[in-house]
């Protein structure tokens, strides 16, 4: 096949180290299965964030509405409020895809000993994007970012890259 002409040579895509972030879940809510999956939230308790421009910690009461498909890949609906450390608010969201192999997914269902699966056996990705009024994080809105998720002893934790 031709390649297309109008198909042009343009910059690679390059990301930057934006910060490094764990989240610490409450006990999930199981709403149940409903006609395109099984509906669960995982709700945030807290945690924090820290990279080179930005840190602090993360606010209790957001969470993924997550849906796990029958194909078992479950896909992500996080709403999260960011605190930083100089008292700015920054809402977080983001969608994702988490795809465990089956032959993990009895280790990873154990919640004692789940986040000891080594994170390179299953595909868990996001793509953050956040929104703020305070005009030293304004910048925040104008950027795409993608995370790559793992399991931590209670919750979850990402790094997070900005998309340049």
């Amino acid at each position: 096949m031709t390649p297309d002409p109008r198909v042009r040579v343009v910059a690679e895509i390059r990301t930057e180290h934006l910060f490094d972030i764990v989240v610490d879940l409450k006990p999930r809510l199981d709403i149940g299965a409903g006609p395109i999956g099984r509906r669960v939230l995982f709700g945030a308790a807290g945690g924090s964030f820290d990279g080179p421009k930005l840190r602090g910690e993360v606010l209790g009461g957001g969470g993924d509405w997550a849906l796990f498909r029958s194909d078992g890949v479950m896909t992500l609906d996080v709403r999260l409020i960011l605190r930083t450390h100089d008292d700015h608010l920054v809402h977080m969201t983001y969608g994702g895809r988490w795809v465990t192999p089956a032959e993990l997914r009895t280790a990873m269902a154990d919640p004692v000993t789940r986040h000891q699966v080594d994170p390179a056996g299953y595909y868990f990705r996001t793509n953050p994007l956040f929104e703020t009024g305070a005009q030293p994080y304004a910048w925040l809105n104008d950027i795409v970012c993608v995370g790559s998720g793992y399991l931590v002893e209670g919750g979850i934790a990402y790094k997070v890259a900005h998309v340049m």
